[in-house]
């Protein structure tokens, strides 16, 4: 009994001592911020920008997801025209990520998937700095640029558009499933519910004028 009361002394010391407190605070002391319109990653270290580098971001038609996410994975064998190192983001429609790149000529410009590319040895930097955990917020049009800008969307489309158009039919009572960024049988539901009420045409397709009735263009 007296070991097994010295113990729990020991482990509530452990878990309150002032080391402990601080390592455990350090673990997400860093933070990325990343800005879509200047193609720039920046990472913050107790809120101070300690880093910033250049990136390649999505097309029009394949843009990077807007939002706050955590990196969940870290490798170094993804490789070919990911580079040499991957950091693997929480987006709940797709597969996206922070890697290096083959083409480096191509930093600074529209010319990817969706994923966020950066020279090799800027990402092989940021890999040794970054934990799994780490809040990557991303910022940029949600409403798209170019050919992508308010694009049409049915089933099968995925992204920031689909996650606005859920938002606004959960918000009249039409759409109760997850707000996630893939448009799938229940949006469609819900938006054929919407055309019905506004005497358009039925057809499960967000277009401009649903766009203009739900509020999300002006």
């Amino acid at each position: 009994m007296k070991k097994i009361i010295i113990f729990l002394l020991f482990l509530q010391w452990f878990i309150i001592s002032p080391q402990f407190v601080i390592n455990a605070e350090e673990k997400f002391e860093y933070s990325l911020k990343i800005d879509l319109l200047e193609k720039q990653l920046d990472v913050y270290k107790n809120n101070k920008v300690i880093k910033r580098y250049p990136i390649a971001i999505g097309s029009d038609l394949s843009p990077s997801p807007i939002g706050t996410y955590i990196i969940t994975e870290k490798s170094k064998s993804w490789g070919g025209g990911f580079g040499s190192r991957w950091l693997g983001l929480n987006v709940p429609w797709g597969v996206y990520g922070i890697h290096g790149t083959n083409k480096p000529h191509l930093i600074g410009e529209n010319v990817s998937s969706g994923c966020i590319r950066m020279q090799n040895k800027d990402v092989e930097e940021l890999f040794e700095i970054i934990d799994i955990g780490t809040e990557v917020r991303i910022e940029g049009p949600v409403t798209g640029v170019g050919e992508g800008e308010y694009k049409n969307l049915s089933v099968g489309s995925k992204g920031n558009l689909v996650q606005l158009v859920q938002g606004r039919l959960k918000g009249l009572g039409l759409y109760n499933g997850d707000i996630n960024g893939i448009y799938g049988v229940k949006t469609e539901e819900a938006v054929r519910t919407f055309q019905k009420q506004h005497n358009l045409s039925v057809n499960g397709v967000i277009s401009f004028r649903e766009y203009l009735l739900l509020g999300l263009l002006e």
